[in-house]
């Protein structure tokens, strides 16, 4: 009889912050090791008693990070995503956390000292940023690849994939979907576009001469790339957002914000108009100066907003695939 398999679980957290209207992904490095990391770590069901106290643990000592706002995201436990080469040890069964923080000048300055820092978050999955219109990625790079990989496969498979690829990425008559986030690296893995595929050892080489975005260890972009989409679908219908924002700010401040997480542009007078009917701020009386022009009334999120659960979200609507 086959011996059970050796599980081991591990934590990691997809911390998000914004600055410069960019949204940021924490990450950590080891020595020796040139590939981004979130921060990670085993539960430990002797220390901990649960797994997000465990998490918590683990990013303050990898990181010097308290974490305020944090929820499970989902479950990755297939094999080969978690390897090493010449790996023998435990099946890693990951299990991935979205984390939302705001940046602040002295913590920051202990972030740098543990060796963690921010990185632009559309720098791993760059096809996700529409604020300058459609990424010319997709188009001299992405989908031709993608085209190729689906029109090799055997029939039916052949069908399956440009179904898939149809929906993904929005083609034809479907509408690009901001919230598939994870549909589109799922795609590009499988297709082998993507380095972790080779790290992984799915092919021996990429189908692109173009780098995809920056590579991670592990699965840890797959985990990335479902925060991205989580957070993209939670502020459309609860008040995240709040977590990403100073106690203050201007509306043009909480609209790029929303825009950086969304990836995407959202017409000035209509979202005004969404911010009013969701009753999600309130004015504080008090203004930012503005270069060039007339200062700029402050406003909070309203406190019977942030205390009501579950509470209305900012339904920004879609996007066309052009």
């Amino acid at each position: 009889m086959t011996a059970p398999a050796e599980i081991e679980i591990g934590l990691n957290a997809a911390i998000v912050a914004i600055s410069a209207r960019t949204p940021r992904l924490l990450v950590v490095g080891e020595d020796g090791d040139a590939l981004d990391a979130l921060p990670f770590g085993p539960f430990d069901p002797n220390r901990h008693r649960t797994m997000e106290m465990s998490l918590r643990h683990t990013v303050e000592a990898q990181t010097a990070l308290e974490l305020g706002y944090i929820e499970q995201l989902y479950t990755f436990g297939d094999r080969g995503r978690h390897k090493m080469p010449g790996d023998q040890g435990p099946h890693v069964v990951s299990v991935g956390y979205l984390a939302l923080t705001r940046l602040d000048s002295d913590r920051d300055a202990k972030l740098e000292l543990s060796g963690a820092r921010w990185r632009d978050w559309y720098g791993y999955l760059p096809w996700e940023d529409w604020r300058q219109g459609r990424p010319a990625l997709l188009d001299g790079a992405i989908l031709p690849a993608l085209h190729i990989w689906a029109d090799q496969a055997p029939s039916p498979a052949s069908a399956s994939r440009r179904s898939r690829l149809k929906l993904a990425f929005g083609l034809d008559d479907f509408p690009f979907d901001e919230e598939r986030v994870l549909e589109r690296y799922e795609l590009l893995y499988e297709a082998g576009l993507v380095e972790e595929a080779v790290q992984d050892g799915r092919t021996e080489r990429f189908r692109t001469m173009i780098a995809l975005g920056r590579p991670m260890r592990h699965d840890h972009r797959r985990i990335a790339a479902t925060a991205l989409a989580r957070l993209r679908s939670k502020i459309k219908y609860r008040p995240v957002i709040f977590e990403l924002m100073s106690p203050e700010f201007t509306l043009t401040d909480l609209q790029g914000t929303v825009e950086a997480i969304a990836g995407r542009h959202v017409h000035k007078q209509n979202f005004r108009r969404l911010v009013d009917g969701a009753e999600l701020v309130e004015p504080t009386g008090s203004t930012e100066a503005a270069t060039g022009g007339r200062p700029a009334a402050l406003f909070r999120f309203r406190r019977k907003v942030l205390e009501e659960r579950p509470a209305p979200g900012l339904k920004v609507g879609g996007r066309t695939s052009g």
